[in-house]
Parts: C-alpha cells; sequence; structure tokens
C-alpha cells in the first residue's frame, strides 16, 4: 500500500519486514502484492521556534481575498472530532470561522486526541506501540507490543496481620521483569507504604523519614506513590499506593511500617520463564499494634537512627501580600544530630532527602478591583464606530480571582468600557471619464473609461479599499458595424516627370477596409475597377540651354598646412533631361566658375621617416633586416614628438627559408627553393623531385630509417 505522509511517501512491506520513507520527487513503481502502513517520520529537528502545521496551511491564504478583503488567518480547533482534520481557519481578531479545504495536509497533527496521532487522506490516525498509523497495536500487560499477555502471568495477593511488631516489615520481593505493579491500602490507616533496592537502599519512606507524595525512580521504572487525602463525610477513605508500569531490571523489597490493620492487596504481572519471588512474610508474636504513626526513634532494631539528618532551614517572604501565598524553606541542611552542626551534604542519605514545602501566609483577602475584558470588534467596517468592553469586579482568595458584587468596586474609578474605533476610511468607486470612441472604425473592437477607489473625503485612494465585487466596468466591447472594402487614392504629384516635353503624373492607389485594414496588393477584394495611378502631362516644348557644368573638388594636394584643390569646368547644352557637352565658346557670355581654390589642411605636426632595408644578414635560416627610423618636423629637423605608438619597426625577419640539408654528395643539392614543401607534400617518390630536390629527399629519408 502506498500513502502520502506530508512531502514524503512510507512504503513497508509486512512481509519482508521493511520499511522506507520516500521524498516525492522520486519515481517510484512497486508490485500490487506488496502491502504497506503508514509510520510517522522524521528527517531531522528544525530549527527556531517549532513550526505550527496547520498555522501554516492557514497563513497560505492571507494573501486570498474573502468577501472582498484580505484577512490574516489562523487554526480553529473548536469543531467535532469528526472534523479535526479539514482545515478550519479563523481571522485573527474575528468570531466567524470557515472551512478552507476539506482537509488537511498529510502527516498534519490532530487536536484532542494524542500528541502522536496525524490527519492521511482526511481521517486522523492513531499510533499504534509497532509506529504504525492506525495499527490499533497496543502493548499488553507483559509489556510486548501487540501481544496477548502469554508471556507473562498475573501474581496477585494481599497482606494482613494485625500481630507484628512496631517497625518496618517486608512484605514483597519485586522481581525483575515484573510489569504492572499495583500495591494499595485497601483503607486509610496511620501505616506508610516504604520501598528498598535490593542492595537496601531507601527508595521511598525509609530511614524514619516520610517523603511526600510523587514520582520515584527504582529498578529501571517510575513509581508514582500517593497518599489519601480527606474524604467528605460518610464517604470511605483511600488507602496509600505504589503504582508502576515496569518492566523492573532489578529487585526491589517492600515494607510496610506497623501492622497493616486494614490490609494491602498487590498485583503484578511476571515473566512466565522468571521464578516467583515474592513471599509474605511470617508473623511474630509481639502484643497488639499501635495504631499511630511512627515517630523518630532509636530502640527499634531494624533501623539504626544515623548520626546525620536533613533538617529545614529559614522561610522565604511570602509570596503575595495578601490572597494566601506560601513561603518555602530556604534550603535543606544535613545536620549532625548530636551536635546540631550543620556538615557537609554527602553525609546524609541523598534519598531521604525531603522535598520543600510551601506553607500558605498572609491569607486575608486582596482589595478589590476592576478588570476589563479584551475589546470587541468595530461595530463598523470603515468610518467612526465604537467599540465595547466588559468590567467585573473581582478580588483575590487565596491563589485565585473571583468575581464579586460591583458595590464592592463602588470607591474605585472603573475604566472605560466604550472607545471610539476606526478601520479604514469609508471609500467607493468613481467613474472619472466617459466613454472613449471605439478602437476600431468597422467590426468589434473595445472602448474604456477611468474607474477610481475614492473616500468619503475625495482623495483617490488604493483600488483595495473599495469592494472589487461593486467595480463598475472600465472596458466593453463595441461593434461599428460590417467593415467594407474601396479604393483609396492620394492626389497626383505636383510636377511633371519631365520638365519639358511629355511626362507623367502619379498617384498611389490603395484597397482598404473601413477600418483601415489592407486588404491586399492587388485589389483583388475592391469588387469596382482600381483607379489609374499615372496620367499624363506636358511642361511645353523643348528649348536647348548651356551652361557651366562643375565637378566635385578634388582632395587637397598637401596633407597639413596650406594648399589647393581642383575641380573641371566643362560647357553643357541641356535639351529636357538631356545633356551635351560643347565647346566652351557657347558659354562665353555666362560666367564661368572658378577651377582653382585654397584649402587649410591645419598645422603640420612632427611625423616619422624610415630608410630602405638593409640586406639581409643570411641567405637562409632566417636572417635580419634593419633600417633607421627618425622623428622629423615639417622643416626637417630632428624632434622627439612623434606619436611612439605609430613608429614603425625597425627590425624585420628575413630568409626564413631553411637552408639545403648537407649531405656526402656535392652533386646532390637542393635545385629549387620550395624543397621543404616537396618533403613534406610527400613528393620525393617521384623522379622529378628526388632530383630537383637531392638534399632534402635524402635527409628526410635518412629520419625516416632511424625512427
Amino acid at each position: 500500500k502506498c500513502r502520502y505522509l506530508g512531502d514524503f511517501i512510507s512504503v513497508q512491506c509486512a512481509a519482508l519486514k521493511f520499511e522506507y520513507v520516500f521524498p516525492l520527487s522520486l519515481s517510484l513503481s512497486f508490485s500490487p502484492s506488496l502491502s504497506l502502513s503508514l509510520s510517522l517520520c522524521v528527517l531531522q529537528v528544525c530549527g527556531g521556534a517549532a513550526l505550527d502545521s496547520r498555522a501554516e496551511q492557514c497563513a497560505a491564504f492571507n494573501t486570498q481575498e474573502f468577501m472582498g478583503r484580505l484577512y490574516d488567518w489562523e487554526p480553529f480547533t473548536e469543531v467535532g472530532a469528526d472534523k479535526q482534520c479539514e482545515l478550519t481557519c479563523r481571522p485573527t481578531g474575528y468570531r466567524f470561522y470557515v472551512r478552507q479545504a476539506e482537509r488537511v495536509r498529510d502527516g498534519t497533527p490532530c487536536f484532542n486526541v494524542s500528541t502522536n496521532d496525524v490527519c492521511v487522506g482526511g481521517q486522523c490516525l492513531t499510533e499504534g506501540c509497532d509506529g504504525v498509523l492506525g495499527s490499533g497495536s497496543v502493548i499488553d500487560k507483559c509489556g510486548v507490543c501487540g501481544g496477548r499477555e502469554s508471556s507473562c502471568r498475573k501474581v496477585t495477593g494481599s497482606f494482613q496481620n494485625t500481630s507484628v511488631p512496631l517497625g518496618y516489615h517486608k512484605i514483597l520481593d519485586i522481581p525483575p521483569g515484573a510489569t504492572f505493579i499495583n500495591i494499595t491500602e485497601r483503607r486509610a490507616s496511620p501505616n506508610y507504604l516504604a520501598m528498598r533496592s535490593g542492595t537496601g537502599a531507601s527508595v521511598v519512606n525509609g530511614r524514619w523519614a516520610v517523603d511526600p507524595p510523587g514520582e520515584y525512580q527504582a529498578g529501571g521504572t517510575t513509581f508514582t506513590y500517593t497518599r489519601p487525602r480527606a474524604q467528605a463525610e460518610g464517604q470511605e477513605e483511600k488507602g496509600e499506593s505504589l503504582a508502576a508500569p515496569g518492566p523492573t531490571t532489578t529487585q526491589l523489597q517492600l515494607y510496610v511500617s506497623t501492622a497493616a490493620q486494614e490490609g494491602i492487596q498487590f498485583n503484578l504481572f511476571k515473566q512466565t520463564q522468571t521464578r516467583a519471588l515474592w513471599t509474605p512474610e511470617r508473623s511474630r508474636p509481639r502484643g497488639s499494634s499501635r495504631n499511630a504513626r511512627i515517630p523518630p526513634r532509636t530502640d527499634l532494631p531494624p533501623d539504626t537512627q544515623p548520626p546525620f539528618v536533613w533538617r529545614r532551614g529559614g522561610l522565604t517572604e511570602c509570596s503575595a501580600s495578601c490572597g494566601k501565598g506560601e513561603v518555602s524553606h530556604l534550603e535543606i541542611l544535613c545536620i549532625n544530630r548530636h551536635t546540631d552542626q550543620e556538615v557537609p551534604e554527602r553525609k546524609c542519605d541523598s534519598a531521604a532527602k525531603p522535598v520543600p514545602e510551601e506553607e500558605p501566609c498572609n491569607t486575608h483577602p486582596c482589595p478589590p478591583f476592576w478588570e476589563a475584558s479584551a475589546w470587541s470588534e468595530c461595530s463598523v467596517s470603515c468610518g467612526l464606530g465604537v467599540q465595547q468592553r466588559q468590567l467585573q469586579c473581582r478580588q483575590s482568595f487565596g491563589n485565585r480571582s473571583t468575581m464579586v458584587h460591583p458595590q464592592r468596586c463602588a470607591s474605585l474609578t472603573p475604566p472605560e468600557s466604550t472607545q471610539a474605533c476606526q478601520l479604514r476610511l469609508c471609500s467607493h468607486w468613481e467613474v472619472g471619464s466617459d466613454w472613449s470612441t471605439c478602437s476600431v472604425d468597422c467590426g468589434l473592437g473595445k472602448r474604456t473609461r477611468s474607474v477610481r477607489c475614492v473616500s468619503d473625503h475625495g482623495s483617490v485612494v488604493n483600488d483595495k479599499e473599495c469592494n472589487s465585487r461593486l467595480r463598475p466596468q472600465g472596458t466593453e466591447e463595441c461593434n461599428m458595424g460590417p467593415c467594407v472594402t474601396n479604393w483609396y487614392f492620394t492626389n497626383w504629384s505636383n510636377t511633371c516627370s519631365a520638365q519639358c516635353g511629355p511626362g507623367v503624373q502619379k498617384r498611389e492607389v490603395v484597397c482598404l477596409t473601413r477600418g483601415g485594414g489592407r486588404e491586399g496588393e492587388g485589389g483583388g477584394d475592391c469588387t469596382v475597377e482600381k483607379p489609374a495611378e499615372m496620367k499624363a502631362c506636358n511642361a511645353g516644348p523643348c528649348v536647348p540651354t548651356t551652361m557651366w557644368y562643375s565637378s566635385p573638388w578634388t582632395q587637397c594636394n598637401v596633407p597639413c598646412g596650406n594648399g589647393t584643390q581642383r575641380r573641371d569646368i566643362i560647357c553643357v547644352q541641356k535639351m529636357g533631361n538631356d545633356f551635351t557637352v560643347v565647346p566652351a565658346s557657347e558659354c562665353a557670355n555666362l560666367d564661368k566658375p572658378p577651377a582653382v581654390q585654397e584649402c587649410e589642411m591645419g598645422e603640420c605636426q612632427p611625423q616619422w621617416f624610415t630608410t630602405e632595408w638593409s640586406a639581409c644578414s643570411r641567405s637562409c635560416g632566417k636572417g635580419l633586416q634593419m633600417r633607421e627610423v627618425r622623428c622629423l618636423t615639417p622643416d626637417k629637423q630632428h624632434s622627439h614628438d612623434c606619436d611612439s605608438t605609430t613608429k614603425p619597426e625597425q627590425e624585420q625577419i628575413c630568409n626564413t627559408i631553411p637552408c639545403s640539408p648537407q649531405v656526402a654528395d656535392e652533386n646532390c643539392r637542393d635545385r629549387r627553393h620550395n624543397c621543404v614543401m616537396v618533403v613534406q607534400a610527400r613528393l620525393c617518390v617521384y623522379s622529378y623531385y628526388k632530383t630537383a630536390c637531392c638534399a632534402s629527399c635524402t635527409q628526410s629519408a635518412q629520419r625516416t630509417k632511424r625512427h
């Protein structure tokens, strides 16, 4: 079986006796024959304050609007047990609650039940003693989880003897492994139950000291010691009792002080493999017992009075000035019984050290006082309202206070029971503008208008201050009727395409819908014939005219300083859009534009000059060339003002071709400059290259043989 546990899944195989807890991020598959049971799991202890799972799930709704506004949600647990696995939340400071989800997250603790019960799948499952949720396994009387009380047997008995001497009398040995131990006086008596360990050390009421009721550790378990309280008249008084769940790990001894007049009933469960060790002791004839509690004495043989005893010291101040306070002893001292002097605590029996007891003091009643409850909710949700609270006249008696008649507080000034409140300003929606024009010229479109939240004082506030359900529409659809297509065109161009003679005028023609959409370049969607885009025009007969034509200016003839620029000037004849070059005499009557003009390129700066490269220092095998580099001014004087980053190189490598290899045969030499490439291309296998590059091919063959 597989069930979710929060962000994890618990898988238990009953047949193979294994159990795993996987995160939900894993992709799992299981055999249908396996069965799964749910168990609690803790991956690690969370740091910081404890996290309330229900509070976390309720707080997730803090950002979601409920009934038009936001609330801070907290868990609400005052529901029936059948609804404790639903997520019920209440707004902080309000009196209503809401079921936010049909079920809480799996693994969330239940309420109104034990602390280990959790909700899974909307149901509250109880953890069994085997750690499995909903298994119903409990610990039996033998201390075995899920057992059937088959590994132990019940031992019962009673002790009643009226002829035992004064003092401590052993009545039972409690064996190791005993469970569900219960020793009870049948009725109240002046006697005490006492217990010692197997080594004789006192556990409860030993060494003539009476211990207060409470829990005491002994034999690997916890014994609860109770003492009877005064009962109402006509009710039977109960006696003392000692009880422990067990199992015990060592043998313990049960005693009673003086004779047990009303008898002592005991029962326990012991393991079947362990033999019973308890035996009621035989009585010794010694007259009648005394029906009184045993005062400290030194003439009784069972126990010898120790020389060092515990004694209470001084008292603290009263915890209250009225209405019954409490005082306690500042300390418990270890005293030498013979000298009454304080000695180190290690000399006294630590098991017999009395617990500090508190005593009542200043029991007279305290003066009355007014007590105010919490303020109620504001009477209105917005604007000025009123809050109220209840006032009670109270008076302390003992360690609690109670409500008394208001007349007792008549002399006191009561607190205010009402006060003004204002949760927020009242606000409403206001339409700030008319509807806009429709977003289209035809068909369906949208139109908008301004809607804002305005306070009763007239100021614009956040939209959250108004009820969102009452907000007027800010946008709506609009229908401008069916869209129709038609031809649209511009005006004719202002000028003819030719300055003289025949030409054309143009305009742009498009097919559009009434909404502005273009319906195709060819106008196929327009039903009527497309209007003309061009028409003929005539600017009149063409008359030849002559004019000077100037070309663009050339660049300045100097890089710096003053220089000149030139351009070509020719005489042309224009007929319409055609130009013809004619003799310059035809333009003699016109002013000729200048063909030369001065230009200024700015002040000349020093620049780098170089000599020619020298001859290479080597004819092969990478040589070196050098040249002189100087910085000169425009008047050819040495200068240091040139830009060092643009300085030309003074040296360069040359003749990088490897020199011909040395071979024994003087006639075997390289006759070509590219013999290195011949070797790299493996052309030495051909007779031509082998002869032309004899030295390189021979040396390559020798290297191949060595390798």
